[in-house]
């Protein structure tokens, strides 16, 4: 992997992982459906600000209306389905759900997109989801398979295929277009939450309001870009295995923020996720066979 999309890989995952405190403290002053929308009206903003400096075209009908597809899955369903759970699953359980998205993920690219891992990096991608339970287990949550648990599943699964089937549209129509125009687009079924909305704008605290711009501003708006631009690069199933550090970078983020002390258990957990990460990135792709003289002369 070359360093351009580590660094957008590692900006990306440093973001998300530290959004789960915002949602937090959003959550006390508006509903789920009102943080979505707030966030992602952020997020909209900034963003068509940028495209119109930019003077960036708009795609073609056909791939706008494919972006929308996308975008309802993987911006609008999936914030919505997160913020719901987490009323009722503890971070810790909400985390482990969610870190099954990179396994959705590979099963997905492997199956539809051609993508290939190896064996030892499918063993590298279940370590990690290895890791990710035993940080949830060093924290003592429970593990219920609530209402809010399937919801969490919901986002889990809806992200992967928002993933995994945008390869395509990214190619025609760039990452960067395909980002901005994505959230955007995700973000016009929230209009409907609009009732109610401007009551708690006002009755928000400061504080609420500036979690909520943070998480608009970077972890949606610049983290959806960085990320958009490594998967066209690397490709979804080794990419997305990075998002089993999120849960460890949320731990430490929490630790230096919150004052929450991770246990032992958890520690050790964070380590063999980790390393999972690193099997897949090292070992888990597999070698294309370099094509010998006369294969390229014949060709």
């Amino acid at each position: 992997m070359d360093a351009l999309s580590f660094a957008a890989i590692a900006v990306t995952i440093l973001f998300w992982a530290s959004s789960f405190a915002g949602i937090r403290a959003g959550l006390e002053s508006f509903t789920p459906e009102h943080l979505a929308l707030y966030r992602f009206l952020v997020a909209s903003v900034a963003l068509a600000v940028y495209a119109v400096i930019a003077r960036m075209r708009l795609p073609s009908r056909a791939d706008l209306l494919r972006i929308f597809g996308l975008s309802l899955l993987g911006i609008t369903t999936y914030h919505l389905a997160l913020n719901i759970g987490e009323l009722t699953v503890p971070a810790g359980t909400a985390s482990l759900i969610i870190a099954a998205g990179p396994v959705i993920t590979a099963l997905l690219a492997t199956s539809f997109m051609g993508e290939r891992l190896t064996w030892q990096g499918w063993l590298g991608t279940f370590i990690s989801l290895l890791g990710v339970l035993l940080i949830v287990l060093g924290r003592g949550e429970p593990l219920g398979f609530t209402r809010g648990a399937l919801l969490i599943l919901l986002a889990a699964f809806t992200t992967s295929l928002y993933f995994v089937f945008q390869k395509g549209v990214v190619k025609r129509v760039g990452a960067l277009r395909f980002t901005v125009y994505s959230l955007i687009l995700g973000t016009l079924p929230m209009l409907v939450f609009l009732p109610g909305f401007g009551a708690q704008l006002a009755a928000a605290p400061l504080g609420s309001h500036l979690a909520v711009i943070y998480i608009g501003l970077f972890p949606a708006a610049l983290a959806y870009l960085t990320w958009t631009f490594a998967l066209a690069r690397v490709g979804a199933a080794r990419t997305t295995s990075f998002l089993f550090v999120s849960p460890v970078l949320a731990i430490l983020i929490g630790w230096v923020w919150l004052g929450e002390v991770p246990s032992r258990d958890s520690l050790i957990g964070g380590i063999i996720a980790v390393l999972g990460v690193i099997l897949v990135q090292t070992v888990g792709k597999p070698k294309v066979p370099a094509a010998s003289p006369a294969r390229e002369k014949a060709a």
